[in-house]
């Protein structure tokens, strides 16, 4: 169990790493995206930078990479007992990490969200669709998306709590919410000061 565990944590992190926003941007428009915009590779900036259609293309790509790993591991591997949770939960963090620290740019990366969507979506889908909820809400009324991926990610836990999931996937899904606010640190401060971008200002 714990070397098909280790396998899977490799493969999980190993796709979380690859950079689609930077591939797509260089395929579509031969940019660099970490070096336009907000420099962030994810789908926000893609969208900003190449239009809305790349950077949907790049949501979808970055949410798989997220879902399907954790999908096949609780198919193939899965087991309900304490050991099975903690597996699970390990193997959830790990599409993240490679996300945001990806061997193929150096241990660098983007900020997570969507890739984290992909995660909870496989881990439960219910809490995953609440936390889209208060994604659109936040942004919706404030018209900033990193305001709104923090406080999404801040939820997770509280619903995957409500919905009794294993105690090891809420702590898996803190440790995430607190990965992805890390990753938002220069965001925070610019909203502190007023200087962060909304979505709708060009």
């Amino acid at each position: 169990m714990l070397i098909q565990t280790l396998y899977f944590a490799l493969g999980a992190y190993l796709l979380g790493a690859v950079p689609f926003g930077k591939i797509i941007a260089r395929l579509a428009a031969q940019i660099d995206i970490t070096k336009r915009g907000s420099k962030n590779i994810g789908a926000t900036n893609v969208a900003r930078e190449l239009g809305i259609k790349w950077g949907l293309l790049t949501l979808v790509l970055d949410v798989l990479k997220g879902l399907v790993p954790i999908l096949v591991f609780s198919v193939c591997s899965f087991k309900g007992d304490i050991g099975g949770q903690m597996a699970l939960a390990a193997v959830s963090l790990c599409p993240l990490l490679g996300h945001q620290y990806s061997i193929f740019m150096g241990f660098r990366g983007g900020k997570g969200v969507a890739t984290a969507l992909g995660i909870y979506l496989a881990l439960s889908p219910v809490s995953c669709l609440l936390g889209l909820l208060v994604f659109l809400l936040v942004v919706l009324k404030w018209d900033f998306i990193s305001l709104g991926s923090m406080v999404s990610a801040g939820s997770i836990p509280i619903f995957l709590t409500l919905f009794h999931q294993p105690k090891p996937v809420v702590l898996a899904s803190i440790v995430m919410a607190v990965l992805i606010y890390f990753r938002h640190g220069e965001n925070v401060v610019r909203l502190v000061k007023g200087e962060e971008r909304k979505w709708k200002q060009r």
